[in-house]
């Protein structure tokens, strides 16, 4: 069940969710929105030949950051990683789902990749995996709303949530953009990589 309106005032009145901070006519029929960040991280592709996932990818990336008077220009089928300006905060029975304006989409702007909602129990700044369609650049502008939130309730609260040592949760908090950290998965502490389904029948 997706929150409405009426009911996402309520829960941040109550506390029980949290949009930090709240920009005014940002609640809408049953989402919020959200504005753009200042920083953001981008590939250097000149020094890089492919991008390997079993390989940390930090020094891929080279940070850069916006202002009131620098904006931010995403190239025709360029990627790059932003941040929202609010923290979300969620509850151990929601997910929140990130999608993105209407009117953006229709400009060729995409928000996210595949990471399109926020797990129970993590609280942060959401990370948006930026792409450009277009034919043209799109300049991308400090504070402006950039996506929408809504917030989904789970049949029951999770028993473990996101952010728990279990789980190795890699974004738990996040306040900055941060690359892929994909090449944990290849650890040795990892059942998949010895993992066998015959043994298991």
């Amino acid at each position: 069940m997706i929150l409405s309106d009426k009911d996402i005032k309520k829960a941040l009145k109550e506390g029980k969710i949290g949009v930090t901070p709240l920009f005014p006519n940002s609640i809408q029929p049953a989402s919020v929105d959200v504005h753009l960040g200042a920083d953001f991280l981008v590939f250097k592709n000149t020094d890089n030949v492919c991008i390997d996932p079993k390989e940390p990818i930090d020094d891929m990336m080279e940070a850069t950051f916006i202002d009131e008077h620098k904006h931010f220009i995403l190239h025709p089928g360029e990627f790059a990683l932003g941040m929202t300006y609010e923290t979300i905060a969620v509850p151990n029975d929601m997910v929140v789902q990130l999608n993105g304006k209407s009117s953006l989409g229709r400009i060729g702007l995409i928000v996210h990749a595949t990471a399109g909602y926020v797990d129970p129990g993590n609280t942060l700044k959401i990370t948006l995996e930026l792409h450009n369609l277009a034919n043209l650049p799109i300049k991308l502008y400090y504070k402006m709303p950039i996506a929408q939130v809504a917030f989904v309730t789970l049949s029951s609260e999770v028993e473990v949530p996101y952010g728990k040592n279990s789980l190795n949760s890699k974004y738990f908090g996040s306040v900055k953009p941060i690359a892929s950290q994909y090449h944990k998965n290849f650890t040795k502490n990892n059942e998949w990589l010895t993992f066998d389904a015959k043994k298991k029948k």
